[in-house]
């Protein structure tokens, strides 16, 4: 049986690194995906504001349970790779500083005049370099399936996961799934071996629009429970995506989310969202058996 570790994009509370902790801490979640805080996007942060976070973190005892960075969320024909790269470089090296072995990535955007088997060369060679760089440091990366990339779908996954098996490491987002029209059940099962940690994160087919955990398309409690016969620690990831927040628009293809957060749960704060998405949570765990 799985121990669950609850980690969460704090900056979906909005505010800073305190207002971020306060959160986390108000919902029993012990860990951090950093993502958006106080100096930018953690993909763009610097060694030494690193050991600032690291500091502020361990003071208030909330570990990181992986870097939320947007590594290749890049068009795949895009001219910039080799600086994208060096940036990634930097970001292992936040990783270790932080004392997390992941770092979340994507396998590029692609559009819709773009054909993925075409690229699918220059895809893998690109993501062999980040694993092969990131692993001489001990740190993994971890690749979330996304909509409009080479990996929005399962089957794409699997060839990516299996492909580079003991180099790269898989992480299962539901909500994504589900906008990209695949079976969750059936896409879990089949990337099962691969993934090392999920998010949490609910939405509907019809439409997309995205709901509080166990209130959408996703069987959250039915992945937790598939998810909880792995043994060892596992990460849960909360991903609100309730409300819009700061940078949401940096880190979806052209925006494309915010229509899909205007549904029937509504928030007068991104705090009371994330309460809302934390609380749904600990629901389906409960559900689940697993606490």
């Amino acid at each position: 049986m799985a121990n669950f570790l609850l980690s969460a994009f704090a900056d979906e509370a909005g505010g800073g690194i305190l207002d971020q902790i306060d959160a986390l801490k108000a919902n029993k979640l012990t860990h951090i995906e950093p993502r958006g805080l106080d100096e930018g996007n953690i993909s763009e942060y610097t060694p030494g504001q690193a050991k600032e976070l690291k500091k502020i973190l361990d003071e208030n005892e909330i570990g990181v349970s992986a870097i939320g960075s947007r590594f290749g969320k890049i068009g795949i024909d895009d001219d910039d790779f080799e600086e994208h790269f060096e940036e990634f470089k930097s970001c292992v090296e936040v990783a270790n500083i932080l004392g997390t072995k992941r770092i979340r990535m994507f396998s590029f955007f692609f559009s819709e005049d773009v054909s993925k088997q075409e690229y699918r060369d220059e895809v893998f060679e690109r993501i062999d370099r980040m694993c092969d760089y990131s692993l001489r440091s001990g740190v993994w990366c971890c690749h979330e399936n996304e909509k409009h990339i080479y990996g929005e779908n399962d089957t794409e996954c699997l060839d990516l996961l299996s492909t580079f098996k003991g180099k790269l490491l898989g992480v299962f987002d539901p909500a994504n799934f589900i906008q990209c029209g695949t079976d969750v059940l059936s896409a879990y099962d089949l990337l099962e071996e691969y993934i090392n940690y999920l998010h949490i994160k609910d939405c509907l087919y019809e439409g997309g629009k995205v709901r509080p955990a166990g209130k959408g398309d996703g069987k959250i409690v039915e992945l937790l429970k598939r998810f909880n016969n792995k043994d060892g620690e596992r990460f849960l990831t909360l991903e609100p995506h309730l409300k819009v927040f700061k940078g949401l628009d940096k880190l979806e293809a052209e925006g494309g989310q915010a229509e899909k957060l205007k549904n029937d749960y509504t928030y007068s704060s991104n705090r009371e969202a994330f309460d809302a998405a934390a609380n749904a949570l600990w629901q389906c765990l409960a559900q689940a058996d697993c606490i």
